[in-house]
């Protein structure tokens, strides 16, 4: 089994999030191919870890990577908001979100999450859903789409990019991510298209967004998270990107400081090492927030 994630900012997640009771248990909300919670299980020879992720796929590695923990692990294939909207209130002492996109999904997936493959544009992370990218890029009308693009993607150029995917699906349907990568590339003018980055980044990372509702889960988990964390246990989140940020940021500012209910630990986000990042690339743009329960 090979096992490509690499848990980012691994040292400080350790350093933070820290047991409470003596049979403590962690909810990992985006277990991923396990690269945290196998860090805590090693560390805490009692802890239970409850391992979430709605991709049967990955899950299945994390599942063979701890079968030799037996009960101390425990799979839940559903979405984290899902789970703990379910559970009961001051019931873990940890809780932990990474939001990034397991390197798992770019480079093992065949799901067209990343633009350097030919692989058939879909980017569900829940395989039972009917909406993928293909339908959106091929479906949505135009001004829906400019809209996702420049909201999820934050993207200048998103009305030329939709109105180019919009003429060129009426040619032809649009069914992988090398086409609608072209298709972005063609639409963008030339000095953007050589960059700094690849010009289908922002709006494959729009279209991701729009089809799992990753920015809508947040917010919801995050309630029920500081509901379901025991007093004094801690609640961790990285995020990738600033529109993910911004909502776990303003969520525990208005949580802090109207309902009383968390301590901010972190006051500024904490963010990788140099070291770190030198190694892993992917963490360059991850920041760390932590809260404590009251």
């Amino acid at each position: 089994m090979e096992i490509c994630h690499y848990p980012v900012m691994h040292k400080e997640v350790l350093e933070y999030l820290k047991p409470v009771s003596e049979e403590p248990i962690m909810i990992d909300c985006t277990t991923g191919e396990g690269g945290h919670t196998a860090l805590f299980l090693e560390k805490y020879p009692s802890l239970k870890v409850i391992g979430l992720d709605r991709d049967k796929e990955i899950q299945k590695k994390a599942i063979e990577r701890f079968k030799d923990y037996k009960d101390r692990f425990e799979p839940q294939n559903c979405w984290f908001n899902d789970y703990l909207k379910n559970r009961e209130s001051d019931s873990a002492d940890m809780i932990l979100f990474d939001l990034g996109i397991s390197v798992y999904h770019y480079v093992e997936s065949e799901r067209g999450f990343s633009f350097a493959h030919d692989e058939r544009l879909d980017m569900r992370l829940n395989a039972e859903q009917e909406l993928s990218a293909e339908d959106i890029v091929n479906i949505y009308p135009e001004t829906e789409l400019a809209n996702i693009i420049y909201k999820y993607g934050e993207e200048r150029y998103s009305r030329r990019i939709a109105e180019r995917i919009c003429r060129e699906r009426l040619e032809k349907r649009i069914t992988t991510a090398k086409q609608l990568a072209d298709i972005i590339a063609s639409a963008v003018p030339a000095a953007y298209r050589y960059g700094r980055i690849n010009p289908a980044t922002r709006t494959f990372q729009a279209i991701r967004i729009e089809v799992n509702k990753e920015l809508d889960r947040i917010e919801p988990a995050l309630k029920e998270a500081v509901r379901v964390v025991k007093k004094g246990g801690r609640i961790g989140v990285i995020t990738f990107h600033s529109l993910e940020d911004r909502k776990v940021k303003w969520f525990f500012k208005d949580e802090a400081s109207e309902n009383n209910t968390i301590s901010i630990l972190t006051k500024k986000p904490i963010c990788p090492s140099e070291e770190e990042t030198s190694v892993n690339s992917p963490s360059r743009s991850a920041k760390l927030r932590i809260v404590e329960k009251l």
